[in-house]
């Protein structure tokens, strides 16, 4: 068992955010580089160091919709814009549970959105999830499922076989995304759970897929 797992399951608790985006990086998969802030004055100086425009979230174990609470500030451009999106932030965790500071990272450009997931059933056990975001996952609920584990065949046919899949191809004069970047995410992702049976859930969401590579931009892993 991960580490980062079982301090997860000992304290049960989700996984933070930074430590879900740790874990994920241990298995090679790309996630933007971030910086845990606990003062005004570091998150200023965090956004030197990664460049602006920044994006700040709060970390806590008791807040998981963090838009809800207003913990999500995008856009930031300077150390003023930094300092006070702290402070605001911070105010509104606290009515809501334990502040354990903010996690920020450089705003990656917008790419096609998908989703990767995972989901726990009792008979089935562990199931693999994979649909392009927005509208496609929430309204058409254009999604496809493997059990883990998976063979590099069940990514391919898993990203094929939705009905969205034209979009990852290139369309209105778009490159096509790289479906490269994407089959090794879903082979990692099913690894990251073969190996840690202990997970739940697990949602990456929203993940860019750009022309080369793909980013993940929010991770929440449960146990």
């Amino acid at each position: 068992m991960h580490p980062l797992i079982e301090k997860g399951m000992n304290e049960k608790r989700s996984l933070l955010e930074p430590e879900a985006k740790t874990l994920l990086r241990e298995y090679n998969l790309p996630v933007p580089e971030f910086q845990i802030c606990s003062t005004p004055e570091e998150a200023a100086a965090a956004a030197e160091r990664l460049t602006y425009p920044m994006v700040m979230k709060v970390v806590s174990p008791d807040i998981s919709h963090k838009t809800d609470i207003g913990g999500v500030r995008v856009g930031l451009q300077s150390r003023e814009d930094m300092k006070a999106a702290f402070k605001e932030i911070k105010e509104a965790a606290q009515s809501h549970g334990t502040f354990a500071g903010v996690i920020v990272y450089h705003m990656q450009d917008q790419g096609t959105e998908i989703i990767i997931g995972v989901t726990y059933d009792t008979q089935f056990e562990h199931a693999l999830m994979f649909g392009l975001g927005g509208i496609f996952v929430e309204v058409l609920r254009d999604i496809s499922f493997r059990l883990i584990p998976i063979t590099e065949h069940d990514a391919w046919e898993m990203v094929h076989e939705i009905k969205g899949y034209p979009v990852l191809t290139g369309v209105r004069g778009q490159l096509p995304r790289d479906i490269e970047a994407v089959v090794d995410a879903l082979l990692k992702v099913s690894l990251l759970v073969e190996e840690n049976p202990q997970i739940h859930e697990l949602d990456l969401n929203p993940v860019f897929v750009y022309d080369k590579g793909i980013s993940i931009i929010d991770a929440r892993i449960v146990m």
